[in-house]
């Protein structure tokens, strides 16, 4: 399923052009359905993660949102049909079904939240990187998606080993995303298990080269409120404007439009996963049990009406 030795690269190449990434993205014209996207990898069933983090950072001057599980984590080849186009194979588990069924929402959130993306991710014997990059593929000039994976042997946390075939794609990672050293690397990697003394998997995720609004300011505002992402008054991108200050004060216009922890709230009619923004955790809320008015209506199909008739 994979050029394993495209030019000495063991990379996925996928016969799709780069630019369809940015075309993919653009399926999502609100940023936090962007967002739910990759909130919704982590909570389906063949993950399971109890929590999942997301922040802000700078790295080298650069500014990335992060997001960060502590799931079951991938190996190569989840890490490759995650990057990689058409590939899905999650299934329901005990009653919880998988959000996605088409191996679509990764690419399509991350690229439309920015142009490059690196994934960290931790089983108890392995540990992978992938980097899926829009500016790597345009300064390469490339005609289809490549996927730089490098996959490290995992003995205990302080002796890892690269596999030999994964030392070109390992240079290709260091030259072109916000990591130059395999030190860095690694230190990545080691965060996945700073937040629990106990997990030994998960997935972390930094997406940089964030998306810009046609005055050059960032998408999302991470000033306003600590604890929160939100999108910024006036927020035009050239082909919608949100709620401007003065309607978001009127009772019509919910902080869900706006504030990331107000939507990841309501996100789920049953919440299965905490989430915790900016370091502050999300207080959900039961919209069933929240409703001010509850019709209940009983639906029975027309093809049990027909049989029924028969």
């Amino acid at each position: 399923y994979a050029d394993f030795l495209n030019y000495g690269i063991r990379s996925g190449k996928m016969l799709l052009n780069p630019n369809d990434l940015h075309s993919n993205s653009t399926s999502h014209t609100w940023p936090f359905s962007a967002i739910a996207q990759l909130i919704d990898n982590a909570y389906d069933p063949d993950v399971c993660a109890k929590q999942l983090w997301i922040d802000k950072t700078q790295i080298k001057g650069v500014d990335c949102l992060t997001f960060m599980d502590n799931g079951a984590g991938m190996d190569y080849d989840a890490m490759y049909k995650l990057l990689s186009f058409g590939f899905s194979d999650k299934q329901s588990v005990e009653g919880h079904a998988a959000v996605g069924m088409y191996g679509n929402g990764f690419k399509s959130g991350s690229m439309r939240l920015g142009k490059d993306v690196i994934v960290f991710s931790k089983r108890r014997n392995s540990m992978c990187v992938g980097m899926l990059s829009q500016t790597y593929l345009k300064k390469i000039k490339a005609t289809n998606i490549t996927v730089p994976i490098v996959t490290y042997n995992r003995h205990h946390e302080n002796a890892t080993k690269i596999t030999p075939e994964d030392m070109a794609s390992m240079q290709k990672i260091l030259k072109y995303s916000l990591f130059q050293t395999e030190e860095a690397i690694l230190s990545e990697l080691k965060a996945i298990n700073s937040t629990t003394a106990t997990n030994t998997s998960g997935t972390r995720i930094i997406i940089w080269n964030l998306r810009r609004t046609e005055s050059g300011k960032l998408e999302f505002d991470f000033d306003t409120e600590r604890y929160d992402i939100r999108i910024p008054d006036d927020m035009s991108d050239g082909t919608q404007t949100k709620f401007r200050r003065q309607e978001r004060n009127t009772p019509t216009v919910p902080d869900t439009d706006f504030s990331l922890r107000a939507y990841c709230s309501i996100l789920y009619l049953k919440p299965r996963m905490q989430i915790i923004i900016r370091g502050q955790k999300v207080k959900t809320q039961l919209v069933s049990k929240s409703l001010a008015h509850v019709i209940m209506d009983k639906y029975k199909p027309n093809f049990l009406v027909s049989l029924q008739d028969n």
